[in-house]
């Protein structure tokens, strides 16, 4: 469920790269941009299907994203294991909503990626309710990065990247206020897990996924919480690729989800939610 494709066919990146570099240490990240070809081929070996998005914070970096024409162009390709996610920049406004629209409407993709610290914004702020109503119209899931931030780590003031924007309280206001929009909160929510743990819990469009951090550091909360209450809202997440598969795997593999939680969260969680075919086959049909 969560993919990052930063490069381009263009060459252009993401990030800046002072934001790129300290990424790259914090996680220790052999291969940090692969493109999205790259990503194809290496997800299709190992028999997996994968969401794939990038994120637009042109305000608050002062710097274009990559293509996300590009990207879904490259899903298209790939449609055998990619998933394209598009971003909009909130703090755009009336641009934002139309982008989304159109990113919807006319590209396709299949939900949207935000990250409130990047972006730097608030997202209970009332300032963007027009966007999140224009969201739940559209009816495709959003992912929200939370909690801790590889983003900035180690640099002075942490690259001017706020973690406040992070906490996951802050979703609740969205969950609340716009029930149809389905919301999934990326990445064990250091140092507000019993936060997320709650809003997951209480709100039932809210779901968690379990990227960016390896299972052998999950929160003991998250794990008993995954194995009770929200069995059927949590989902596999690596964010490759700062972390790979096989390294996120061999790790859940050490944890003690139960074996009928494991499936849920490992594929059928998500099939659920971004609305695909089930499938009997080892490889998850992305189209």
């Amino acid at each position: 469920m969560h993919v990052h494709v930063e490069v381009d066919g263009h060459g252009h990146a993401s990030l800046p790269e002072t934001l790129t570099e300290a990424s790259s240490a914090y996680f220790k990240a052999e291969d940090r941009s692969p493109d999205v070809d790259t990503i194809a081929a290496r997800y299709r070996e190992w028999g997996m299907a994968a969401v794939v998005f990038t994120v637009d914070a042109r305000t608050a970096l002062k710097h274009e994203p990559n293509s996300i024409e590009d990207l879904v162009a490259g899903a298209a390709r790939n449609n055998d294991v990619l998933i394209p996610f598009g971003s909009v920049d909130p703090r755009t406004g009336a641009e934002a909503i139309a982008r989304a629209e159109y990113l919807a409407g006319e590209l396709g993709v299949r939900g949207f990626k935000f990250h409130p610290s990047l972006q730097g914004f608030d997202p209970s702020d009332p300032q963007f309710h027009a966007l999140w109503a224009a969201l739940e119209r559209i009816g495709l899931p959003c992912i929200f990065h939370t909690g801790q931030n590889g983003m900035g780590a180690g640099l002075p003031g942490g690259g001017g990247i706020k973690l406040a924007y992070s906490n996951p309280l802050l979703l609740d206001d969205v969950a609340a206020d716009f029930p149809a929009l389905p919301v999934i909160m990326a990445h064990p929510s250091v140092p507000w897990q019993e936060e997320a743990n709650s809003i997951a819990t209480h709100k039932a469009n809210v779901s968690i996924d379990l990227s960016g951090w390896s299972p052998k550091y999950f929160p003991e909360s998250l794990v008993k919480a995954s194995n009770r209450m929200l069995q059927d809202k949590v989902l596999f997440g690596t964010d490759y690729p700062l972390i790979t598969p096989q390294k996120w795997l061999s790790a859940f593999e050490q944890q003690s989800f139960s074996d009928e939680v494991r499936p849920k969260i490992l594929k059928d969680n998500a099939v659920r939610l971004l609305g695909l075919k089930p499938s009997s086959s080892t490889r998850t049909d992305a189209r």
